[in-house]
């Protein structure tokens, strides 16, 4: 068979041909030219990153005749042997297939002999960590003393497999993952030697795919050659691996600058019509907005790994996003993520996703509000309220300074009542809340508040609890009365006995919306209101013999006048002619 894969076909031969790695080639390089060689190494990383090839390329550098600056010539005939596999002192064998305790013992009987051509006999003993127990405790001494013309080599994946007294017997090397840019790199190099013509789009996507594997590169790039021929183009060679456009991923963000709410659906569709995998799509757009939050932060594409044209538009979007948006849609798409998985409509989950994050409004700072305030408090101001909406900046001691509307609608920050220091100003509602004729109380330096003008205002305050209590309350709140204000306890007086259950429940929002009307955190208890004595009317009778009458009559005198006042009680006709009830005469 003449053709060869590239992966086989461009195998580094030298350590400067090895790429991302130069911390470990270097580093064996130096240890070659001063002559510290150590009697096992151990090299471990993800797949396809160089392990045994770097492996390889030390057995080869160790033999070899005429060694210049630790790399190895390829030229001498030691060197031609091994690139030949023909060179007896260099042993490759696969620790998989050859994982029982009667081959290491094997291994064992054959390290005693000297090597016959090469100035070291190598093992290099690939996926390590297969070995059995046994093996492994079997060549626990071996390793640890070998004949001195001996070297070991074991590349392994999976490192946490190997027990630690091998790895404590050896020269550890931490492979990492290809860089982006240097697979790019050499597949470029690939391309032009084998006259492809290739864009640099199309490279992205292969180096992305192959996740810093450079041997799953190159097989991809085979792949891509096989289908396309000497041109490959970004668009054929998606179709073949299936992969998500990142063009899709710009036009999710372009719609939440537009408020585009139809290109969810859209985009929707165009998932599922491509096949592409729901879950897929959503780690791709948060690697998007991950981009984009770096160029924010940053102010540079350095960080990203992306095609040249995609990198243009990322530093286009640096003007357009905050921090603390981006971290918003980052956290929702990252719990999103994670939902996803054991959904059963992924389509309808995945669109309604979107519609959140298009949806979503840009935010103000606390910081950046504070920052903007005035020291007098006098200028208008831009908080990001809701246009039309009325609040004041009332200073300590001081009526309001200014009134500020709001002329935007897209912070999503609700307005509350903020100090700006102890002493400063207090954000509140308007007198919008209240009836007309009222005034709205702005608290004093020493946050005291008299009973009269709680009176005064106390109308407007049961009109500001009407949108929060519920019917049969709001009833009660029309006949309460307030009678004292002592310390931080109001006491209002109430009908009936009736009442007396309905206002315990209600006491919180009562608490809560004196805050937020009168500025001030307040307690409220209640009394009822004392009946008229109704049986001292019928004490000045003149005839001696009504005063004969029994106590039974006046009782039923007094019992017939409560109920009949009962009748007019705004209360108990509430719960009458809302609820249904009815009065009960014993």
């Amino acid at each position: 068979m003449s053709f060869v894969v590239t992966a086989r076909k461009y195998r580094p031969q030298q350590f400067s041909e090895v790429i991302g790695q130069e911390h470990i080639t270097e580093t064996l390089k130096n240890a070659l030219i001063t002559g510290r060689i150590a009697h096992a190494y151990l090299m471990t990383g993800p797949r396809g990153v160089g392990k045994t090839t770097t492996a390889r390329i030390l057995a080869k550098a160790l033999n070899c005749m005429n060694l210049k600056d630790g790399e190895p010539c390829n030229l001498c005939e030691v060197c031609q042997s091994i690139q030949n596999g023909q060179l007896m002192d260099i042993i490759e064998m696969d620790a998989a297939s050859n994982r029982g305790i009667d081959e290491i013992r094997s291994l064992r009987e054959s390290v005693k002999y000297s090597p016959t051509q090469g100035k070291y006999k190598v093992y290099i003993i690939d996926e390590v960590h297969m070995l059995t127990r046994e093996s492994f405790n079997a060549f626990l001494k071996t390793l640890e003393e070998p004949p001195s013309h001996t070297v070991f080599i074991f590349a392994t994946t999976d490192v946490h497999k190997v027990p630690s007294t091998i790895i404590s017997r050896c020269q550890r090397y931490d492979f990492r993952r290809i860089p982006l840019s240097d697979a790019k790199k050499l597949l470029k190099e690939i391309a032009t030697k084998e006259a492809i013509n290739i864009d640099d789009k199309t490279l992205t996507m292969i180096a992305k795919k192959s996740l810093g594997g450079m041997r799953d590169a190159e097989s991809f790039f085979d792949q891509a050659v096989a289908f396309c021929g000497n041109k490959i183009d970004y668009e054929t060679t998606r179709r073949i691996f299936n992969m998500i456009d990142d063009a899709v991923y710009f036009r999710v963000s372009d719609a939440l600058l537009e408020k585009n709410f139809q290109e969810a659906f859209e985009l929707s569709k165009t998932i599922y019509l491509n096949g592409w995998d729901f879950p897929d799509f959503i780690d791709g757009l948060i690697e998007h907005f991950r981009n984009i939050t770096s160029v924010v932060v940053t102010n540079d594409t350095e960080l990203i790994e992306a095609a040249d044209d995609y990198l243009k538009i990322y530093s286009i979007y640096k003007e357009k996003f905050c921090e603390s948006d981006l971290l918003r849609i980052l956290a929702y798409l990252t719990k999103f993520s994670n939902e996803l998985k054991y959904s059963q409509n992924q389509k309808l989950r995945t669109e309604v996703a979107l519609l959140h994050i298009i949806g979503l409004e840009k935010t103000e700072s606390i910081s950046n509000l504070i920052n903007n305030l005035s020291g007098s408090g006098s200028e208008e101001l831009n908080l990001g309220t809701k246009k039309g909406e009325d609040i004041q900046i009332l200073s300590s001691g001081k009526s309001a300074s200014s009134m500020i509307n709001a002329n935007t609608a897209k912070a999503d920050l609700p307005v509350k009542p903020v100090l700006k220091s102890q002493n400063e100003a207090r954000i509140i509602l308007d007198q919008s809340v209240s009836k007309p004729g009222s005034t709205v109380i702005t608290p004093s330096t020493n946050h005291n508040i008299s009973i009269q003008l709680f009176k005064d205002n106390w109308s407007g305050f049961i009109s500001s609890l009407s949108g929060d209590a519920t019917t049969v309350f709001s009833h009660l709140l029309e006949s309460m009365k307030p009678v004292s204000l002592n310390s931080n306890f109001v006491q209002v007086e109430i009908p009936d006995e009736l009442g007396k259950g309905l206002f315990e429940k209600n006491k919180n929002l009562l608490t809560q919306k004196c805050f937020e009307y009168f500025g001030h955190k307040l307690n409220f208890n209640c009394i009822v209101k004392e009946e008229p004595n109704d049986t001292s009317m019928t004490v000045n009778l003149v005839d001696k013999e009504q005063k004969s009458k029994t106590v039974d009559e006046k009782t039923v005198k007094v019992k017939s006048k409560k109920n009949s006042a009962s009748k007019d009680d705004p209360f108990v006709k509430s719960i009458m002619d809302d609820l249904g009830g009815e009065e009960i005469y014993s």
